[in-house]
Formats: C-alpha cells, structure tokens, sequence
C-alpha cells in the first residue's frame, strides 16, 4: 500500500452518490478519478470492496490497483 484516505460523511451512503466518494477519495490522493461502471458498482454491494485497474481510467496512472473498501460492513 502507497497511499490511503478514508472519506466519511454525515449523509448516509447511497449508491446513486457512490461516484462522489470515488471522486473525494482520489481527489484527496491526488490521484485520476476512474470511469465506473455498473460492474464496479455491483461488486461493492455484493463483497463491500472494488479494484479499480489503470484500464479503468482516462489518464495514465502510476499504480497496479485502487482498492475502495466499505469500512462499515
């Protein structure tokens, strides 16, 4: 592991804001923001964690993976 953040709001999570929470935690990594897709979406229902792959994103990104893990399950 290289980097990590945590993102934690008052709001209770729902999956129509799951892009956002994306987008805070790899904006406080400074880190590209991934393209999701219903397939990242349903696996963080089903096992509370996703892998985001460098294919997963527009720009060039210097790592292997980015693991978003639901804290709360």
């Amino acid at each position: 592991m290289v980097k990590q953040t945590t993102v934690d709001r008052d709001e209770k999570f729902t999956y129509a804001n799951f892009a956002d929470y994306i987008s805070e935690g790899c904006y406080r990594l400074d880190e590209a923001t991934p393209l999701i897709i219903r397939h990242h979406i349903m696996n963080f229902a089903k096992f509370h964690r996703v892998v985001f792959l460098p294919s997963d994103f527009v720009e060039k990104v210097d790592f292997d993976k980015l693991v978003v893990e639901n804290l709360e399950e």
